[in-house]
């Protein structure tokens, strides 16, 4: 089907097809190493300042990244990232979810991977391009705080989610759902139920899944791994996966903000990929997290037991504690409890971070 309804006017953006030949496509110097490139400004590499790098992996492995690569990964690439990785990409995603549209053609969406700088980076470029003033998008109450800091300049109107129902809006259609579908943050929640119902469902809108726990979910046996999260922050790596027409205009957004893909994530996993999964396995990463949730668990059913209720989280890193017929929590414990001395060590967020703020409208 024809997505063009879905993107805003005023944020379709178009490359200047000199400047950003080489950020389109993998570069002909990098192709062809004897062609000498005059029209992108690239610098020569032999006048960067590293040579080459060494990483020591948890299990001791060595990962080199010699001086050939190393004037690769410095140099200008394609936005959407390094073809070998993206390759992998790929495998990945046809190995875990094998999605119907890697064979659907273009025009109809076919699926389609971008190297990203980070979720909330990518998330707010989504946001961008597709939404409008007035228009509709649908998020799960609590929400993680960032989109909700995306969306609001936006003008749209934020809409809560009840996980039970698919209805309409003041009959106008929703553009988008915005889920966090294994281990909400900040709920802890999995909500496969909501997204299954809203597929069922005879809207034209597409669901944008925010999923940087999928392969923490701790009841399962995943011999997967998390690129993200687990990685570490500080990389800013990620992936998008979705339809052609869409991530080919969140490529042309970053060829006019952030170009390419940062020296970090592309160095890393420039060498990196073909141990990820070996690695992670080796280093138990869901042992570790299942363990640290059994033991908030159990803290809180020892402390909190009548006081307050909460769900036991199957994937992530939150829990979500509702504290009963209390109204003024949030004060009790930064203000009395504190004074006191009682949780001097502990910080704590607001409950309203997370939550859609209730002047926008609420499905019912």
């Amino acid at each position: 089907k024809n997505m063009t309804f879905l993107f805003t006017a005023s944020n379709v953006h178009s490359p200047t097809d000199d400047f950003f030949f080489m950020f389109t496509t993998d570069s002909l110097a990098q192709k062809k190493p004897s062609v000498i490139m005059i029209s992108g400004g690239m610098p020569n590499p032999n006048y960067f300042p590293f040579k080459t790098a060494s990483f020591t992996l948890q299990d001791g492995t060595t990962i080199e990244i010699g001086e050939a690569l190393m004037k690769r990964i410095l140099q200008y690439s394609s936005t959407e990232g390094i073809p070998e990785f993206l390759s992998w990409l790929r495998d990945l995603q046809m190995s875990l979810h094998n999605p119907p549209t890697a064979n659907y053609t273009p025009d109809q969406g076919q699926m389609e991977i971008s190297v990203i700088i980070g979720s909330q980076d990518s998330l707010s470029k989504v946001f961008e391009i597709l939404v409008n003033p007035g228009d509709n998008v649908l998020l799960e109450d609590p929400s993680y705080p960032g989109t909700l800091s995306a969306l609001e300049p936006l003008g749209c109107n934020i809409i809560k989610v009840p996980t039970d129902k698919c209805k309409k809006a003041n009959n106008n259609l929703p553009k988008l759902l915005y889920t966090i579908p294994n281990g909400n943050n900040p709920a802890g929640t999995s909500l496969t139920q909501i997204i299954d119902s809203f597929k069922t469902c005879s809207y034209d809108f597409l669901i944008t899944e925010d999923d940087p726990y999928y392969f923490l979910q701790i009841e399962k046996i995943n011999i997967h791994l998390c690129l993200f999260v687990f990685l570490s922050h500080t990389l800013r790596l990620g992936f998008l996966t979705g339809p052609k027409p869409l991530i080919d205009r969140v490529i042309l957004h970053m060829q006019s903000s952030t170009i390419t893909s940062t020296f970090t994530p592309v160095s890393t996993i420039a060498q990196l990929h073909n141990y990820l999964t070996g690695l992670f396995l080796k280093t138990k990463v869901m042992e570790f997290y299942r363990t640290q949730r059994d033991a908030m668990l159990a803290a809180a059913d020892k402390w909190l037991k009548g006081l307050a209720e909460w769900n036991i989280p199957t994937a992530g890193m939150f829990l979500w504690i509702k504290i009963k017929r209390i109204s003024n929590i949030y004060q009790i414990i930064t203000e009395n409890a504190l004074e006191r001395g009682i949780g001097k060590d502990l910080m704590m967020g607001k409950q309203l971070n997370f939550m859609v703020d209730l002047l926008f409208l609420t499905l019912l």
